[in-house]
């Protein structure tokens, strides 16, 4: 999990998988062609967009499972 959206992204190539918040804006929700999960797809792991409050959730060094096909992150 990353608070970065930009070039960062790209340190997805060590990941196992994405989980994205939903940002500050009701309208801008992330979805399916988000930037994390374009990257991720590219990269071929999961990811899981839209978790409300991931950032304050998820802890650093945290391990979780991630189910791109369901849509679910465990903890």
């Amino acid at each position: 999990m990353s608070h970065c959206r930009g070039p960062d992204l790209c340190q997805l190539r060590r990941a196992a998988g994405l989980v994205h918040g939903r940002g500050g804006s009701r309208r801008r929700r992330p979805g399916v062609i988000s930037h994390g999960a374009v990257v991720a797809r590219e990269y071929g792991i999961p990811a899981v967009v839209g978790v409300a409050d991931a950032t304050t959730r998820l802890r650093d060094g945290q391990v979780v499972a991630v189910d791109g096909a369901a849509g679910t992150v465990t903890w």
